[in-house]
Order: C-alpha cells, then sequence, then structure tokens
C-alpha cells in the first residue's frame, strides 16, 4: 500500500505521541526546575493527555492538508465507544458502595488465608481481581485493583523497584486475565463475531492458560513484596462510626454496573444507565465518596486520542501482520503491542482473509500477551496509571519502569500460552 502524505504525517505524529509517553517524568521533573512553566509541564507530564494532545495535532494537520471539513469528518468517522464505555465504568466500579463490598470481600477471605492479612490482600488483589475481569470487563477490574492495591502496595515510601515490579504483574494480569470470556477483553472482542469464538472456547484454548499464568505471576510478585507490605490506614469513613452503606443501594450500584457491562457496545444505553447512576449517586451523595470523573476523563481522552491516531497505522501495520509465520506472528504481535493498542493490532488480524487458525491464536495470544509493556499497549492501562501514579515519585509513572516491571510476567504470559 503506496502511503499517502497524510499518512506519513499521522505515522511521524504516532512516533513522537511514543516518545512522549516515555518523556513524560522527564516533563515532571523539568516542572520542578522551572516553576514559572509548571501548569504547562505538568500538564505534559500528565500520560493520560499524551494521545489526546498529538490527536488535536494530527486534526489540525489534517485540516491544514485536506481542509477542515475533511479533518471534522474524520473525527465525527471514529467509534469512540471504547473510550466512553471505559468513562463510564471506571466511574461507576469506583463509587464507594462497589468499591466497598469488593474490599470487605477480599478482606474477609484474606483473614481466612493460612498467611499475614496484608499479603494475602495483595495476592488477591493481583490474582482474583483481574480475574473478575472476565465477568465485569477488563477496565472494571483495573479501576478496581487499583484502588484496593493502592494504599499497600502502590504508596509513597514503598522502593520503586518493587512498585513496578507490582505494576508490571497488574498490567499483565489485567491484560490475559479478561481472556476467559469473549466480551471482556478488547483484542478478544475485536475478533470474537468474526471468528466465532464464543466463551466456551475461549476458556478452553485461551482462559486456562491464562489462569495459570496469573496466578504464578500474582505469586512472584507477592513474594518480592512480603517484607515491604503493611496495613493499609483506614479510608476517610471507614471508622467505627461510619454508617453502613444500605444493602438496597449496594445491590442497585451493581445492578447498574451489570447492566453497563451488559450494554458495553451500545452506548446510548450505557451512558442512559450511566445518568441514572449520577442521578442515584446524588440522591444518596451521603453515602457517596467522590467520584473520580476528572481521572476518568482523562483516560477516555487518552483512549479517544489513540482511535484517532491508531485509525491511520493500519497502512504498515496490516502488512507487518500479514506477512508472519505464525510463530513470528506471536511474537511480533507482542512487540508490536507495546507500540500500539493490542485491541487495534487484533483488529488488523481480523481483516486478514484466508488467515489460519493456528495464526489465529498466535496473534491474540501475543496480543495479550504482551498487553502490560506499556500504558498504550491495552485499553486499561491508562486507568491504572491515572488511579495509582500518586504512590510513585514526582507523582508520575515512567515508562521505562513500566517495561522493566513487566517483562518477567510478560515471559510467564507468553510461556503459558506458547507451553501449555
Amino acid at each position: 500500500m503506496q502511503p499517502t502524505p497524510l499518512d506519513l504525517v499521522a505515522a511521524s505524529l504516532f512516533g513522537l505521541a511514543l516518545i512522549h509517553t516515555f518523556a513524560t517524568k522527564q516533563f515532571e521533573r523539568l516542572a520542578h526546575r522551572f516553576p514559572r512553566h509548571a501548569g504547562l509541564l505538568h500538564l505534559m507530564g500528565e500520560v493520560e493527555v499524551v494521545f489526546g494532545f498529538w490527536a488535536v495535532v494530527l486534526i489540525a494537520a489534517m485540516a491544514l492538508l485536506s481542509g477542515g471539513d475533511a479533518a471534522l469528518g474524520y473525527a465525527e468517522s471514529r467509534n469512540y465507544t471504547e473510550p466512553l464505555f471505559v468513562f463510564v465504568v471506571m466511574v461507576v466500579a469506583a463509587s464507594r458502595p462497589i468499591l466497598r463490598t469488593v474490599t470487605q470481600t477480599v478482606d474477609r477471605l484474606a483473614r481466612l488465608a493460612p498467611v499475614p492479612t496484608t499479603l494475602a490482600t495483595a495476592w488477591l488483589g493481583l490474582a482474583a481481581v483481574p480475574l473478575l475481569g472476565s465477568l465485569i470487563t477488563e477496565p472494571a477490574a483495573m479501576t478496581i485493583a487499583a484502588l484496593l492495591l493502592a494504599p499497600s502496595v502502590f504508596r509513597p515510601g514503598l522502593p520503586e523497584p518493587v512498585k513496578y515490579i507490582a505494576l508490571g504483574v497488574l498490567f499483565v494480569n489485567v491484560s490475559i486475565g479478561g481472556t476467559l470470556t469473549s466480551y471482556a477483553a478488547p483484542p478478544v472482542l475485536m475478533v470474537a463475531a468474526t471468528w466465532q469464538w464464543d466463551s466456551a472456547f475461549m476458556l478452553s484454548t485461551f482462559g486456562w492458560k491464562a489462569a495459570i499464568a496469573v496466578l504464578v505471576n500474582a505469586s512472584v510478585a507477592t513474594f518480592a513484596l512480603r517484607r515491604h507490605l503493611r496495613a493499609p490506614p483506614p479510608s476517610p469513613g471507614s471508622g467505627p462510626g461510619d454508617r453502613p452503606v444500605p444493602i438496597t443501594l449496594v445491590a442497585m450500584h451493581l445492578a447498574l454496573l451489570v447492566g453497563i457491562v451488559l450494554m458495553a457496545h451500545h452506548p446510548i444505553a450505557f451512558l442512559g444507565l450511566f445518568l441514572l447512576f449520577l442521578g442515584v449517586a446524588q440522591a444518596y451523595e451521603r453515602h457517596q465518596d467522590t467520584l473520580i470523573i476528572r481521572e476518568s476523563l482523562l483516560v477516555a481522552f487518552f483512549l479517544a486520542g489513540l482511535v484517532v491516531l491508531g485509525a491511520l497505522q493500519s497502512w504498515w501495520l496490516q502488512p507487518v501482520v500479514a506477512g508472519l509465520e505464525p510463530l513470528a506472528l506471536f511474537f511480533g504481535a507482542l512487540g508490536l503491542t507495546a507500540i500500539t493498542d493490542n485491541a487495534a493490532l487484533t483488529y488488523l488480524g481480523s481483516l486478514i482473509s484466508g488467515i489460519s487458525d493456528e495464526s489465529k491464536y498466535m496473534l491474540v495470544a501475543g496480543a495479550v500477551a504482551g498487553g502490560g509493556l506499556t500504558v498504550i499497549a491495552n485499553a486499561p492501562n491508562p486507568a491504572g496509571v491515572a488511579l495509582l501514579k500518586r504512590g510513585f515519585a514526582d507523582e508520575s509513572i515512567g515508562a521505562g519502569g513500566l517495561l522493566l516491571g513487566a517483562i518477567g510476567p510478560t515471559i510467564v504470559a507468553a510461556a503459558a500460552f506458547l507451553l501449555l
């Protein structure tokens, strides 16, 4: 395929966005050195802003090259269902009735374990919650796991290398933990209907292997954390005088979350349920903490930017995917996932006519195994970054640190899909 000037501009801006992603920590450091421009530098140091910013640059460049109507038409032609869904599910899953219910359940299970409670809680957060993502979707699992683990694992004072190990495990486990069903993991969803993969097929072909890798990764990370864990401080409103959340309100929140998950591909429906949720949250404000609207909007902005920029990368991505043999395709998908969203990668694979069953397996396995290597590798990762970055130095998560922390669990996931 012969690239057009616009294709070349889009690829260049995509490359600049990738470089910017790896440089966000440097922007945060510059903000401390040059307080006069700290506001702008802090903005450029927000990982969630990166792809949205460069998407705006792309639309401006498109307006100059092709005219304003063409640029506006392209922006409006993109499918923003995934960014909208991630925004909605983050806000709802982080609401106090749901988060408190999950936290109390995990705490009860942790107290039954024959190990210190803090250790058991960390293990459940890194293993059980990511696997739960196969039911409630990966973005919801990432939100719940991040908020559950933040007070004890991702906190200031814990050594940075240990936190990056735990972060890498969390991201990889969420990426592969959604493969037990055919609807929860974005890269699986992109091919499930085209290739007629149902949840029974996913569980028997991918799911049990992913579950083994998740358990191994979580156990290794918990072992690395064992000397550093301590009981998290009581959360606001969790003291003896705290008013319990009525069971009917919990049931209502869970019903709304289930409804949103079931309507994940119908934005009008899940946005309607979200508006109903906001009404319920306002009506029972005394049983709510502050909703994470800002963090969720930033994540949606990031993913929307990825949608705008990523759609113009198929001219070089699809030939690469189509030209690889099955084993090479696995490692190619593993590597390409680090620089492009894994759902976009599998979607391009679904467009290849005559692709073999072995190649289908290798493409999806490589895409999900590499889903923790970078912030952009898997759609839920920006949500984890937004919720956990305050526990890291400079309140920023370095792309290099994440990559190093994710290499080990990625190898475990890759071995599970290739050898089991």
